[in-house]
Parts: C-alpha cells; sequence; structure tokens
C-alpha cells in the first residue's frame, strides 16, 4: 500500500516531535541557562537537594536515567566539588549521595534561569502561536514545538 505524502503530516509523528522538543530545550538551556551544567547535571543536583543521601542506583530510577550514564555525571559532578559520593555503609557497593554546599549554591542560582526555559518553551498565550491547517491553533504540545507552524 502506498501512502499519499500530501495527506501526511509530519509535525502529528510523535518522532519527530520528540526530537523537535529536545532541540528546542538544549537550544533554549544554551542561551538561558549556559554551558556552566547541564540539564542532566542540573536535575542531579536538585534532585539530591530535595532527597539527601539517596543511592545512585535509586537517584537513576528516579530521573529515568541510565545507572552507567548517571555513575559518569556523579563522578564529574564529585570531581567539580558539587557533589560528595560515600559508600553505603549497609551496602559497599553503593554509593550515597549528597550536595555539597557549592552545589546548594549552583542549584540555587540556576533556579530561575532553568524557570526560564520552561517558560521560554510554553510563550506567553497566543503570542505568534502554530495553528493547524484550518486555522484553528494548533495542540500545546505542537505549539512548544513548531513554532509559527513549522515542521
Amino acid at each position: 500500500m502506498r501512502l499519499d505524502m500530501a495527506d501526511y503530516d509530519l509535525r502529528a509523528a510523535p518522532g519527530h516531535l520528540i526530537r523537535r522538543a529536545q532541540q528546542q530545550h538544549q537550544n533554549r538551556w544554551s542561551e538561558l541557562v549556559g554551558a556552566s551544567i547541564t540539564s542532566v547535571q542540573f536535575a542531579v543536583l536538585a534532585l539530591l537537594a530535595q532527597r539527601p543521601g539517596l543511592d545512585q542506583r535509586t537517584l537513576a530510577q528516579s530521573l529515568a536515567i541510565d545507572t552507567s550514564t548517571l555513575a559518569d555525571v556523579c563522578l564529574r559532578l564529585s570531581d567539580r566539588g558539587l557533589l560528595e559520593r560515600e559508600r553505603s555503609a549497609a551496602d559497599g557497593r553503593r554509593y550515597r549521595l549528597r550536595v555539597t554546599p557549592s552545589g546548594e549554591r549552583l542549584v540555587q542560582d540556576m533556579i530561575p534561569k532553568v524557570d526560564a526555559v520552561g517558560e521560554r518553551a510554553a510563550g506567553p498565550p497566543g503570542a505568534g502561536r502554530a495553528r493547524d491547517a484550518d486555522g484553528a491553533p494548533a495542540p500545546p504540545h505542537r505549539r512548544m514545538i513548531c513554532p509559527r507552524g513549522r515542521a
């Protein structure tokens, strides 16, 4: 069965929208937060600031991050003095994690910038929003990812 490409709407394809959302997020992050910390590093520090002493496995599960990826992120944050890793007394294979005072200050300083990333993504209501082919406003997830109807 051959599809008529004229009827295919790339802007409705979930994989394409996910890729666009990630691309838009990265662009906004670079512009508003900068290169001092990645969004994954921020998430790690922010969650640990709320729940100090989590082990790496629980943290990985909580953030939906691969455990080996998280281990690398934690090592980098530890090397920068933003995170403390301590072997668990109950299980020597696990590390308990805590944000250092420097890490706490960084998270506090970054919160307004990180919030601005989200606000920029959603934008003010009705401002230059994408529209569907019939002129109706596009669904909110498409407005955020494909502004002004671009695929």
